[in-house]
């Protein structure tokens, strides 16, 4: 497995909430209330490193959707969904995002929202 995906939260948060089901239920069974307690951390702070990683994820996607209409001003929100292999679902939340925070402005405001172009904001 490469270092990449070892730091991956997608990939340590499961194997660190496995690791701390099993080592809660062998303390459970010799009745080790210090390793038990030790174990159910674990086991939130796996929950953790996985609610992160969506939050970051958003984030990545938001960047990718924000460089590509820096690469190409006026550019649809369809032509975005194609370019960056997201659904168009997806991309237009990130639009909503990004026009909300005033990063990306709206061009055409007046069609349908799959066809609808957006600018960076200057």
């Amino acid at each position: 497995m490469p270092n990449a995906a070892l730091r991956s939260a997608r990939v340590t948060a499961p194997i660190l909430l496995a690791l701390g089901a099993m080592n809660a239920w062998t303390a459970q069974m010799k009745s080790d209330y210090a390793a038990l307690s030790t174990a159910l951390c674990l086991c939130v702070c796996a929950a953790g490193l996985f609610g992160e990683d969506l939050v970051q994820r958003g984030h990545r996607q938001d960047l990718v959707v924000l460089a590509h209409i820096a690469a190409r001003p006026g550019v649809e929100a369809r032509g975005i969904a194609r370019a960056v292999g997201a659904p168009e679902r997806v991309v237009a939340r990130n639009l909503s995002r990004l026009t909300e925070d005033g990063l990306v402005l709206l061009v055409e405001d007046d069609v349908h929202p799959a066809l609808r172009s957006y600018r960076l904001a200057t």
